[in-house]
């Protein structure tokens, strides 16, 4: 059984693949050519495209990929990414999506609030509708 060679990336090579039409990722230490899987990804083309041009491991695992997921990955490995090539300190490109928020109780509020305001108007002029039409039978007779 031939044992196989990995190639060996420098990083400063997969960086240079950072775009639409040419897209590889590094994680855990593997670098994987993507391109071929950029319409296919559930979760859009532009999340792979952000985590090119640094180890996008933490941005791989945060997301909680599924087994099946993980099995796909060998089919888009070309290789390894030579450690001493990563410099120490990756500048990581800003995300593309608005900032996610966590405290979303304001937001939460002002539905409530469009929606109890308008129900309570309608309450109080039944209620006063009603009262009005009441009155003017009752002094009718």
């Amino acid at each position: 059984m031939a044992t196989e060679t990995k190639k060996l990336f420098q990083f400063s090579e997969v960086e240079t693949h950072a775009n639409p039409t040419d897209c590889w990722l590094i994680i855990h230490g593997k670098v994987y050519n993507v391109t071929r899987f950029l319409e296919e990804h559930p979760g859009g083309d532009d999340v792979l495209l952000s985590a090119t041009g640094k180890d996008a491991t933490s941005d791989f695992e945060d997301v909680g990929h599924s087994p099946d997921a993980h099995t796909l990955m060998s089919d888009f490995m070309i290789g390894e990414i030579d450690p001493a090539s990563v410099p120490s300190k990756v500048v990581y490109k800003q995300a593309t999506s608005p900032e996610y928020n966590h405290d979303k109780s304001t937001a939460f509020n002002i539905q409530i609030l469009q929606f109890l305001v308008p129900l309570v108007i309608l309450i109080l002029a039944l209620a006063f509708s009603y009262l009005y039409t009441k009155d003017n039978v009752n002094t009718s007779k």
